[in-house]
């Protein structure tokens, strides 16, 4: 008899090898025949059979690019992204995760013709076979993708690009020119932005259209126009952010070249930090939006004045300073000049001739009273030989009349001859009347 079916726990997601009896038993169940010598058999489960047929796919195939048409777009509150991509014949699922859908620049639309980069995989779950989205592209952005790579490496040959003819910005601009839409929003953010900095800067707006097919030529008369005027220090080159289609006036050659050959140091900020354009790799400077093209190029005034009020201080400071030194210094040389001026030597002359005529009076007054001293003293041993004090004693000096000379005896005077008698009190005058021996 054969055997009934196995127990299903025998069935596993490996393989199972079911030889001799075995093999009877299992294609009795199944209602078949076999003879004991049919070939082996590997039974899989579903879930083995899908994983077989992920791995096989995933290598077997690997990553491709695709281009269809986005349908039946789900959006569900993971942030994954589910569609699926058709052509006229066909259809295959699609999912791009959350971490990668981030990084895509759109959200894709019903209709819409994409080209998307991924992995050929398997949903095991459901059997589904499906492409796990790495990169998505608009389709149409594609042609203008390589148009821009071939642009770009053409003129960076040539060398718009190199970094060493690229030109400082003034640090203090007087007249800032910005290229931009007079009515979009990349105009209000520069001119808050400059009001905020810089007020002191004027601003001169060239108004172009910045989307269309205008666009272009509007901006390179407008970079033309303003080197030719050199009315201002620093252009700012500007338009809110877009699609690549929207950007695309930035990317044409004729606007490279007329920033290229512009007088004027030219900043760009074009779209958001994301967007790229030609126009940014020939500018001198680039910004990653229009508010940071106005920040690069006004300085930061109210850090001026706060650098302004520390150099004022430091000033002021050095300037007392140096007052106090000069002060210290003047003050050192009026003592000089007041020890060395004429006047001051003529006071200390005058005080010393006053002080040498003191000392003079004083030594003559010394010396007088020495001499009237010794001539007390003279007069007194002179007054003790002088006749007048023999005079004075009741005796007189006579002298001939004649010729003046002292008598001294008798004999010297005849009789009758005069002679003068000098008495202690006057004198009289005489003759001899008669004389004795």
């Amino acid at each position: 008899m054969l055997q009934g079916p196995p127990e299903a726990s025998q069935v596993t997601d490996r393989p199972t090898d079911l030889l001799g009896n075995d093999a009877l038993a299992v294609a009795a169940s199944a209602g078949v025949a076999l003879s004991a010598t049919a070939p082996t058999h590997a039974i899989y489960s579903v879930s083995k059979l899908n994983r077989e047929v992920r791995m096989l796919l995933e290598s077997g195939v690997g990553q491709v690019w695709v281009q269809g048409e986005v349908s039946n777009l789900g959006r569900p509150s993971s942030g994954h992204w589910y569609f699926s991509l058709k052509d006229r014949d066909a259809q295959v699922r699609c999912a791009m995760f959350r971490a990668r859908n981030t990084l895509c620049r759109f959200i894709p639309r019903e209709g819409q013709a994409v080209i998307a980069y991924g992995r050929v995989s398997l949903y095991e779950p459901r059997g589904d076979y499906q492409l796990l989205i790495e990169h998505l592209d608009d389709a149409g952005q594609g042609a203008l993708q390589r148009a821009f790579d071939e642009l770009k490496a053409r003129l960076a040959a040539e060398g718009l690009f190199a970094v060493e003819r690229k030109r400082k910005l003034p640090v203090v601009p007087r007249r800032i020119g910005v290229i931009t839409s007079p009515t979009g929003a990349a105009i209000r953010d520069v001119l808050h932005i400059l009001a905020r900095r810089f007020p002191a800067a004027a601003v001169l707006l060239y108004p172009v259209p910045v989307q269309g097919a205008a666009a272009a030529e509007g901006v390179v008369a407008a970079l033309d126009l303003a080197s030719a005027r050199a009315e201002c220090d620093v252009l700012i080159l500007t338009r809110g952010g877009g699609s690549l289609e929207d950007l695309w006036a930035f990317n044409d050659e004729r606007v490279a070249r007329a920033i290229y050959r512009c007088a004027i140091p030219v900043v760009t900020g074009i779209g958001h930090e994301i967007d790229f354009t030609i126009a940014d790799f020939v500018a001198d400077l680039r910004a990653p939006t229009p508010s940071g093209a106005a920040e690069l190029v006004a300085p930061d005034g109210r850090a001026w004045q706060h650098k302004l009020a520390q150099l004022g201080s430091r000033f002021a400071a050095g300037m007392r300073r140096q007052l106090q030194h000069e002060h210290t210094r003047f003050a050192a040389l009026m003592r000089r000049l007041q020890q060395a001026h004429p006047g001051v030597r003529l006071s200390h002359y005058s005080q010393r001739l006053d002080e040498l005529e003191g000392r003079l009076q004083f030594a003559l007054q010394a010396g007088l009273a020495a001499h009237i001293a010794r001539l007390d003293s003279a007069a007194r041993a002179l007054q003790g030989v002088s006749p007048l004090a023999t005079l004075g004693r009741g005796f007189a000096v006579i002298t001939r009349s004649a010729d003046g000379a002292l008598v001294t005896a008798s004999g010297q005077l005849s009789v009758g001859e005069t002679f003068d008698a000098a008495l202690a009190q006057g004198s009289l005058h005489a003759v001899v009347l008669g004389r004795q021996s």
